[in-house]
């Protein structure tokens, strides 16, 4: 359904806006309808099987599910007038009208397609080819569109719109305020979607093809993690019969951070996408309880891609050569494979390259089959079922148990792990004899029972289960925060999305494991998609220039190579550094979270892991509801959340107030990393509280030479 187009401006006029209004009821009734005609379908027969009729009740539930009308967010953002070609809808590129003749129309952009009773479109999906015209036309390139309208919503209400003129040319480029506004707007609870305020840079990535694995480099605040999830529910709209079959994947560092997106695919319709981190999903193979942190030597030596050659070696060195012949009875007949016959089934094998598991079936089968042959030889008619219970005869399998025996891949590491001289065995030329000794238990436990085990242990497991049988993978993996992921982790990831595609999102400059990546290449190959194509985001929307610009000032010793990030947002005030008592700190971080409560938004009271339990003592001496990330039991609602620094990564506050940053850089290795980490995580205003001086180039003196007019042009106050 198109209609026509109607003037507007930054202030719409009151019979403007009633228009507006008046189509979006009309469009919320259409969706109301389409729900109501799905909801009406009876399905309960209309397959062959039951499990038929499952499947279609669990489509129509789904499909019912997308059809939801959300009070408190708006059908549409946007609109689009221009001359289009006929089934632009699903034209890629927009194809615009040669036909000066042909009416402009009228297109509404939301986050699902809504039709009229005809068939029309009301609302165009902002996955849809058409909506690719409204995120990047501009006046060097309008695709075709004459005007661009955004709108502004109160709580699911249309209150304003705004207007761009594109093929004007004496309307003169004025910054979007109602995009501005969406983009500071506070928000409270996990993540939300940014479709109403995709950049043409983003939009780029967000449909790029499926057959292609993208790296986004992105700076704090850029949106890299909203990209990869938004390119997620783009390719389920593109290729969603192909991403049915096989799947899609999200990876993310922690669970903290996967209950901070996990809204963002359900809003955009998308409810059945995995979400996991590395250690979910490697101790699901491995069956392993962690119980236990590597130390950053045994841990950086267990997950250098070294292992998987350490690893191969453990798993082949139980191969025996064969010694006797294999003898099977059968109807009173004894039939026989010379041991020079089972060592060319053997060798044949092992030039193949399969893997060992999946090798020592085939073994068996082998056997029989060349059993068989005899038997045919001799006037015999063996079927498939005589090979296979030859097969599984009992001098076929301790033959094979002989020459290529059983492998467990968690004994195998374990005896890895417990055993010096396996180890220095398998190892040789491999690894040194320090490391060696480095990632060997120092008292090696009774059984695997009792092991303490750690997140790298498992991922030796999974990799020594893949060297037995494929891992199954899926169609597309995104994989965030992926600077931090080892050699090996990276490999598990990888086997994931081996036949398929990926999305590598992450910031060199916030790497904070022992292990991070030195650069996106070594990651894309530990990955095994060197092929890949590296995008640069360095353009900020959320996070203010001020702020940026202070943590900036770590790059050099960090990340010397990465060009610092921009922001267009300016935040007069932005940034506060606050000297207090030591013996003070925290009651006096806990007043700054208070003060914060003035604002609108969440707030996030940062601090290094250790300093968490003071923190929070001093929030409850106060009566503060607050939450502790990581803990159990705290309340869900609150509105400030104290936030152990070693999960800060990948979250966003309204608000944060940093206790002592000389304490976040003193916790670890990589403690000036993860304090540029913790500075970036506010969107409108962050205090660094500090009794001691501010680390390195954070230092105290370098706004403290400034005088005050000079401190309030870049945004910083300082007491």
């Amino acid at each position: 359904m198109s209609a026509p187009a109607t003037t507007g401006s930054a202030l719409p006029t009151p019979d403007a806006l009633a228009v507006e209004r008046a189509y979006l009821d009309a469009s919320r009734a259409a969706l109301r309808r389409m729900r109501e005609e799905t909801e009406a379908l009876d399905l309960r027969d209309v397959g062959a099987t039951a499990v038929a009729n499952e499947t279609a009740q669990h489509l129509i539930a789904k499909r019912i599910a997308a059809l939801a009308d959300h009070a408190g967010s708006p059908l549409f953002f946007g609109r689009v007038d221009g001359r289009f070609a006929d089934g632009v809808e699903d034209a890629e590129p927009v194809e615009v009208s040669a036909d000066p003749s042909k009416p402009v129309e009228s297109f509404w952009i939301g986050r699902r397609h809504v039709h009229d009773e005809l068939g029309d479109p009301m609302v165009v999906d902002w996955r849809a080819p058409l909506s690719r015209a409204f995120y990047r036309a501009n006046r060097a390139e309008p695709l075709g569109v004459e005007l661009r309208r955004r709108f502004g919503w109160t709580t699911g209400e249309l209150t304003a719109f705004e207007d761009e003129h594109l093929t004007d040319p004496d309307e003169v480029d004025t910054a979007s305020g109602i995009l501005a506004a969406e983009i500071e707007r506070p928000r409270m609870g996990p993540m939300r979607d940014i479709v109403a305020t995709i950049q043409p840079e983003q939009d780029e990535i967000v449909r790029s093809d499926l057959g292609h694995t993208l790296c986004v480099q992105g700076a704090p605040g850029t949106g890299k993690t909203a990209v990869g999830l938004h390119r997620v529910a783009w390719l389920l709209y593109a290729y969603r019969d192909r991403l049915a079959r096989s799947g899609t994947l999200v990876v993310g560092p922690n669970r903290a951070f996967l209950d901070y997106i996990q809204q963002v695919l359900p809003a955009l319709g998308e409810i059945e996408v995995g979400q996991t981190t590395v250690e979910d999903l490697v101790t699901r193979t491995s069956k392993i309880k962690v119980r236990a942190l590597d130390e950053a030597v045994s841990g950086t030596i267990k997950g250098d891609a070294r292992m998987a050659d350490v690893l191969r070696r453990a798993v082949w060195s139980g191969l025996r050569a064969p010694t006797e012949s294999v003898a099977v009875v059968r109807d009173s007949r004894t039939w026989r494979l010379a041991v020079y016959e089972v060592e060319e089934l053997v060798a044949a094998l092992r030039t193949r390259d399969v893997r060992y598991g999946a090798a020592r079936d085939m073994l068996r089968q082998r056997i029989a089959h060349a059993l068989l042959t005899k038997m045919e030889e001799r006037g015999e008619s063996p079927d498939d079922r005589v090979q296979d219970a030859v097969a599984r005869s009992r001098p076929v399998k301790a033959a094979v148990d002989a020459m290529w025996p059983a492998v467990d891949p968690l004994k195998l590491v374990f005896r890895l792990l417990g055993d010096a001289d396996f180890r220095a065995a398998c190892a040789d030329g491999v690894l040194t004899a320090e490391e060696q000794a480095a990632i060997g238990w120092a008292t090696p436990p009774r059984g695997v029972g009792s092991a303490r085990w750690t997140v790298a242990d498992a991922v030796l497991v999974d990799e020594t289960a893949d060297l037995l049988y494929r891992t199954g993978g899926y169609g597309h993996v995104v994989i965030d925060e992926a600077q931090d992921l080892s050699p090996m982790q990276l490999r598990a990831v990888g086997r994931r999305c081996s036949t398929g595609s990926a999305t590598v999102l992450g910031d060199i400059a916030q790497g904070t494991t022992p292990w991070a990546t030195p650069g996106w290449r070594q990651t894309l190959h530990h990955l095994g998609h060197e092929g890949a194509r590296i995008e640069e985001l360095t353009r900020g929307f959320r996070v203010p220039l001020q702020i940026l610009e202070f943590a900036s000032r770590l790059l050099p010793l960090i990340a010397p190579g990465l060009a610092p990030a921009s922001s267009v947002r300016q935040a007069a005030g932005a940034l506060e550094l606050r000297p207090v008592e030591a013996d003070a700190l925290a009651a006096r971080s806990a007043e700054a979270a208070v003060e914060l409560l003035d604002h609108e938004g969440s707030i996030g009271l940062i601090c290094a892991d250790a300093r968490v339990p003071e923190v929070a003592t001093a929030l409850r001496a106060g009566g503060v509801a607050h939450r502790v990330l990581g803990a159990d039991g705290d309340a869900e609602q609150a509105r400030i959340s104290v936030v152990p620094a070693s999960l800060a990564k990948g979250l966003e506050f309204d608000h944060v107030a940093v206790a002592e940053p000389a304490e976040i850089v003193d916790a670890e290795a990589q403690g000036l990393r993860r304090l540029y980490v913790v500075l970036t995580r506010a969107v409108s205003g962050l205090i660094v509280l500090h009794a001691r001086p501010l680390p390195g180039p954070l230092a105290a003196s370098a706004v403290a030479g400034r005088s005050a007019s000079d401190r309030r042009a870049i945004g910083i106050q300082y007491e």
